[in-house]
């Protein structure tokens, strides 16, 4: 009896439903996609409103900060720009470690893939740094114990990818690692390590995993803000020549 009763409800419903006015219907209007390339000209009242701008964020980015005498790249294991940037980082998490109760920093790392082009010989620019660094990542710190930093070297052994360090040696051969040395001693399993790094690498970017077995520690510190202040504090750029990497 109660399904018959269910089963009379629905059939009302939908006929009341049939018998009720008509609704209206939005009227839907289909519009042309506009592709945004070079055909577009430019638009003279816009030009002209962004013009002061324009002109002052280039007079910004062509300020001479620094100056080569050699071409900076990333080629190599131990690529001059690659290894002068990591000393920048090196730097500047020690420098922000002094004032933040961090005992000290044992070395640094950052990626390859991070550095996007070259700095020829001659002056340095900001536009320059800004096309080195694109990106909008942070300097952080990483403490770990020296038993799973060993992730590190296991990690180069096995990728062999020259992404840069700084106070840190690493040579391999073949499937075995010949040196590991943080500071320039061997690492103690038993001894707590700050790292500095991205945070991009922090969090296991490049396939870093091992990381994450550490605590990370923000700075706040923008990459690309170091480097530019670090190249105006060295107005001749003196390239590191010592050997970290050599990765057979």
């Amino acid at each position: 009896m109660k399904r018959l009763q269910i089963y009379i409800l629905g059939v009302g419903l939908a006929l009341l439903s049939a018998c009720s006015s008509q609704q209206n219907i939005s009227n839907i209007q289909t519009h042309k996609n506009i592709v945004i390339d070079s055909n577009i000209g430019d638009d003279a009242t816009f030009d002209q409103v962004i013009a002061p701008y324009k002109s002052e964020l280039e007079k910004q980015m062509n300020i001479k900060i620094s100056h080569t005498s050699v071409e900076l790249n990333k080629t190599g294991d131990n690529s001059n720009l690659g290894n002068l940037l990591t000393d920048y980082t090196y730097e500047g998490a020690l420098a922000w470690a002094k004032t933040n109760n961090i005992p000290s920093i044992d070395g640094a790392v950052i990626n390859i893939g991070g550095i996007r082009t070259i700095i020829p010989a001659g002056d340095i620019t900001i536009k320059q740094i800004f096309e080195v660094m694109p990106f909008e990542n942070e300097v952080v710190i990483v403490k770990i114990k020296g038993s799973d930093l060993q992730g590190l070297f296991d990690y180069y052994l096995k990728e062999k990818t020259n992404n840069p360090v700084s106070h840190i040696t690493i040579l391999t051969e073949g499937n075995q690692i010949k040196t590991a040395l943080i500071s320039g001693q061997k690492i103690d399993k038993d001894k707590t390590y700050y790292i500095a790094t991205s945070d991009y690498l922090a969090m296991g970017g490049d396939r870093m995993y091992f990381f994450g077995k550490g605590e990370m520690i923000g700075t706040g510190i923008k990459l690309r803000e170091l480097f530019i202040e670090k190249f105006k504090e060295n107005k001749e750029v003196k390239v590191p020549t010592d050997l970290r990497l050599d990765l057979k």
